[in-house]
């Protein structure tokens, strides 16, 4: 099989001399401003560049697997920093394959000491269980936009050499390589250029070198598996989790949505986490994190990549961050003997053609604003009587497939229109018939739906602003 590889922004005066001599002065203000931006942007890169010398001659490297050169020819190995003082800066978009890694079993001999306080046993320095989160990251400096795509784990592929299995169980047949393969199989092809395996332990000492993370914990949520060593007990609400009670969050799927509500709650835990993190200070602070977490990772990425892919994050605007989750159903109970997420092909290519460019067979569509299944999800708590004005709005404007869903459970200030599958452009259309609220594309909304509205406080504005209008 080929792998297809990736490819390598007023007033006058009177008083002609006053202005010169303002005009003379700011200049010479901007060039002093500019002047001690410039130096202090360049000791940060050199403090940065120091310390990640220091890192790179002094620790042991991030690669921890040996792959033979078959199977480190699956990745494309061009370049994809620059080089001298260009270090730190992406040359070219790249796909990044980030996995996971499962917890073994309570008979792991002599678990370290560092463990006690998890209550669980993570699956320390060891890469070839099951990759139970999988995400592949498009950075995309060209563009300026970044993309991720959630795998959910039980979805159901073709591994080569080994038959119809979830697509976890790739990385415990054939490590990175084979996984790369099968997720390559699995999205028409895109190329994967880098890997990155990270353990359970990894994820939370990242999160808890970062200082945590604020987010909304959507309910209450209590879960015990003694198998697994495994105590989940988080409340409902808005709160400031540390690297242990982070993982809770990530870990829970007993659930009506299962794997798929975790996916959405990562994703929730991800922007929470690029929204306070992905900032020029958290940058310098690379070199320590890496210390902190370097034995829970295995990458075949060099340190100079993973500056140029953190840096590239820093520069990202925020509405250029896009998540979203292979599109596909549950089984149905019966329909096999193990239950699978079952990939949409036709939404698959739709997804790849406009987010990854990859060119499919099929042709896009023009989007008939009848058949988007919009789902309403109301954040307010008030009367449904309040969301009528709403739908309407949007059945004038021929979104005729509306329906209520689940409340979302955080209170929003804005109203948030959620492009579930990654159609972005229709989610825009929406929000300019509407007047309010602000696009995402993630998939944290109704899973049955393409575009979710979770109606935030604004809309209780406008609504008072359409009904009562201002008389002139």
């Amino acid at each position: 099989m080929t792998i297809q590889r990736t490819s390598a922004q007023e007033n006058h005066s009177t008083n002609t001399n006053n202005l010169s001599e303002q005009n003379a002065s700011s200049h010479k203000s901007g060039r002093w401003l500019w002047f001690w931006v410039g130096m202090s942007g360049i000791a940060m890169v050199s403090a940065t560049a120091g310390a990640l010398l220091a890192v790179s001659l002094t620790s042991t490297p991030l690669m921890q697997a040996s792959l033979s050169a078959d199977e480190a020819a699956v990745f494309d190995g061009d370049r994809i920093s620059g080089s001298g003082l260009r270090f730190s800066e992406l040359t070219r978009p790249v796909n990044i394959l980030i996995m996971g890694m499962s917890v073994l079993p309570p008979d792991v001999r002599n678990p370290p000491g560092e463990t006690k306080n998890l209550r669980y046993l993570p699956q320390v320095n060891s890469f070839d269980g099951l990759a139970d989160v999988m995400l592949l990251i498009k950075f995309d400096p060209e563009k300026k936009k970044l993309v991720m795509l959630s795998i959910p784990r039980d979805t159901r592929i073709e591994i080569e050499g080994h038959g119809l299995k979830k697509i976890n169980s790739a990385n415990v047949f054939g490590g990175p390589a084979l996984t790369a393969k099968t997720v390559s199989n699995l999205v028409n092809g895109v190329g994967i250029d880098r890997y990155i395996r990270i353990n359970v332990l990894g994820v939370g000492k990242l999160i808890d070198a970062l200082g945590g993370v604020t987010v909304y914990v959507p309910k209450d949520m209590k879960y015990q598996d003694d198998s697994q060593h495994l105590y989940i007990n988080l409340k409902k609400g808005k709160q400031h989790l540390n690297g242990d009670q982070a993982l809770q969050l990530l870990r829970f799927r007993h659930d009506e949505n299962g794997d798929i509500g975790r996916i959405q709650r990562q994703q929730m835990v991800m922007r929470a986490l690029m929204d306070q993190s992905l900032n020029p200070a958290t940058l310098t602070q690379l070199p320590k994190i890496l210390n902190v977490v370097k034995e829970h990772i295995d990458t075949n990425l060099t340190i100079e990549e993973l500056l140029a892919l953190a840096g590239f994050g820093v520069r990202t605007n925020r509405s250029n961050m896009q998540m979203l989750m292979l599109p596909g159903r549950f089984s149905q109970k019966g329909e096999f003997n193990a239950s699978y997420w079952l990939p949409d092909k036709a939404r698959i290519n739709s997804m790849i053609t406009q987010h990854f460019e990859v060119q499919t067979d099929s042709t896009p569509q023009e989007v008939n604003p009848a058949s988007l299944r919009i789902a309403i999800q109301d954040s307010t708590g008030s009367d449904k009587a309040n969301l009528r004005p709403l739908i309407r709005a949007l059945e004038k404007s021929g979104y005729t497939n509306v329906y209520i869903a689940k409340s979302w459970g955080e209170p929003l200030e804005v109203t948030h229109i959620v492009a579930q599958q990654g159609d972005g452009s229709s989610a825009e259309s929406i929000r300019n018939t509407l007047g309010i609220g602000e696009v995402r594309v993630e998939s944290t909304g109704n899973l049955g739906s393409d575009i979710s509205i979770q109606v935030g406080k604004d809309w209780l504005q406008h609504r008072e602003i359409l009904e009562n209008p201002v008389q002139p």
